[in-house]
């Protein structure tokens, strides 16, 4: 079976992110065409969205593959019995990622793109925000972005958590000791130049923690305010999970934010995540790793 190619359509979801893709059968075996198609269409949108996928875990492995090499599941956490390039995100399981980030900054090559599928949704909450960075990188003013251009951060996994420890459960405390359980830490330039469109954008998010040649609290307020531009609404795409729902993301231009605004309830998705290049900024010179070795999660680009 091979993915209709006629009556595809890319629909705007916003003005500067996210866009739903018609007449693409994430399920089918995709040619050549196709997938040009849906790569293009991801770097304009940044995010793509397939309503009633009706993939499994080996049919996302499969999709996701088909732009490049998959990572395994996440350099600490373990994976999904039998599947391991699947990433179980579970609220039962202390899932919640509500903070801003971009996947597995703290390696050398973070994911170039990342799919999320829905398994079990609840029924209200539990969006999952997208944020363009390009577009926020287009929006500072011309001194702030000239400072940026000269920026690099430090990006690591022992990261400053957005509720402190003494006010999470024990599953939640259980996970984050699996999440360090070893450390990162890679320094990557605040201003990335994407290698496919040539696009700036802000590099930032959760696990940047500190500016080279800065203090923590110096370090804190600038990346507090150029995070605020990444988060305007306007840059900003909202995913109201429904069933059988996949999303596709381009990881080296955005950021995203699981919204924990559904009670107690139930909440799973699995990731899958596609291997990455090295970022660079604007001066070209690359990142570079200051501790652990992530060979044995993602190919060494």
């Amino acid at each position: 079976m091979t993915a209709i190619s006629t009556e595809r359509d890319v629909r705007k979801l916003t003005g500067r992110i996210g866009a739903e893709i018609v007449g693409v059968d994430p399920s089918a075996e995709l040619d050549t065409e196709t997938v040009t198609f849906l790569t293009d269409a991801l770097h304009e949108h940044k995010a793509l969205f397939f309503r009633e996928a009706n993939v499994d875990d080996a049919g996302q492995q499969r999709f996701a593959s088909y732009f490049g090499e998959l990572t395994k599941a996440h350099p600490t956490v373990p994976s999904l019995d039998g599947a391991p390039s699947v990433l179980p995100v579970d609220s039962e399981d202390g899932g919640r990622a509500n903070q801003w980030h971009t996947d597995v900054t703290f390696v050398l090559n973070p994911p170039k793109a990342s799919t999320l599928r829905s398994l079990v949704i609840p029924p209200y909450g539990g969006e999952t925000l997208i944020a363009n960075s390009a577009a926020a990188y287009r929006d500072l003013p011309d001194p702030l972005r000239t400072f940026a251009d000269t920026l690099r951060a430090v990006h690591t996994n022992d990261h400053d958590y957005a509720r402190a420890p003494e006010s999470v459960g024990e599953k939640e405390k259980q996970r984050r000791e699996v999440f360090t359980a070893k450390q990162y830490q890679t320094v990557h330039p605040v201003v990335r130049v994407h290698p496919a469109t040539g696009e700036r954008g802000l590099f930032i998010g959760g696990f940047a923690q500190r500016i080279v040649g800065l203090s923590s609290g110096e370090s804190r307020d600038i990346l507090r305010l150029l995070q605020t531009y990444v988060t305007r609404p306007e840059n900003v795409v909202r995913v109201r999970w429904e069933p059988n729902q996949l999303v596709l993301f381009d990881n080296r231009i955005t950021q995203h934010y699981a919204v924990d605004n559904y009670d107690d309830l139930p909440r799973r998705l699995h990731r899958v995540t596609v291997a990455g290049d090295v970022p660079v900024g604007i001066d070209n010179t690359p990142s570079t790793s200051l501790q652990g070795d992530a060979s044995h999660y993602t190919p060494v680009a």
